[in-house]
């Protein structure tokens, strides 16, 4: 269990430190081309590189959303849940704070007023979305994220393509919610930059805790009922 829980610590924190260091340090800078599809992008090969480095050893859930969701398919133990879920918040905040350390190196940078990568609504949405619209994209695209994995980590699927569809199917989320919400679909990632942040990610974070388990425990019940094979 040990090795499986660093496993969930160390993935997770790459996902952290790779996706929202990619908004943080990178997407500020016009220049450099990299914008909503690069940060997309950064957060899908976060997934796809340490789900290829230690999924084998952990399964490679790095959410709490996903560690719920194959719960309630029935793909994971129930008495294993809270472990994975602790180590994945923890190497969040650990990433969010060494990507603080590093940020704070530039003159007039301020987490609290940068937003700091943090998930938010209303007037903290990136493009101005309601709490409505936060609620319903959080839910449907964390819902098919869990279809996805159930499907592709199913025994009928081809071998050892799973990684690089799942980390597919995380880019195209953050292409689709970026504007909403800054994508969360996963409450590790959402409380490690809130923290640093500070003030309305902190007060706005029981929805991207909330709805993503609800999105998580939903996929995983709509695969187990209809679309498991029984036998």
């Amino acid at each position: 269990m040990s090795k499986r829980l660093f496993a969930e610590f160390f993935g997770t924190f790459w996902l952290v430190f790779g996706g929202c260091g990619s908004a943080v340090l990178a997407a500020a800078f016009p220049q450099l081309g990299i914008g909503f599809l690069g940060v997309a992008l950064a957060f899908g090969l976060t997934v796809v590189t340490m789900a290829y480095a230690v999924g084998h050893i952990s399964g490679g859930h790095f959410n709490p959303a996903i560690t719920v969701g194959l719960f309630a398919g029935g793909r994971f133990a129930a008495k294993d849940v809270i472990p994975y879920v602790i180590a994945q918040v923890i190497g969040g905040i650990a990433a969010a704070a060494v990507l603080y350390l590093i940020a704070s190196g530039k003159a007039g940078f301020d987490a609290t007023a940068g937003g700091f990568a943090s998930n938010g609504y209303g007037e903290h949405s990136p493009g101005g979305y309601s709490l409505q619209s936060a609620i319903v994209i959080e839910l449907v695209l964390t819902a098919f994220f869990l279809i996805v994995i159930h499907g592709v980590t199913d025994k009928r699927a081809p071998a050892g393509f799973a990684p690089l569809a799942i980390g597919l199917t995380l880019t195209l989320i953050h292409l689709i919610s970026i504007p909403v919400t800054n994508t969360s679909v996963n409450p590790a990632r959402s409380t490690g930059v809130a923290i640093f942040q500070g003030t309305w990610a902190l007060q706005q974070l029981w929805v991207f805790w909330l709805v993503p388990l609800v999105g998580g425990i939903i996929g995983g019940l709509i695969y187990r009922c209809l679309l498991e094979d029984k036998k």
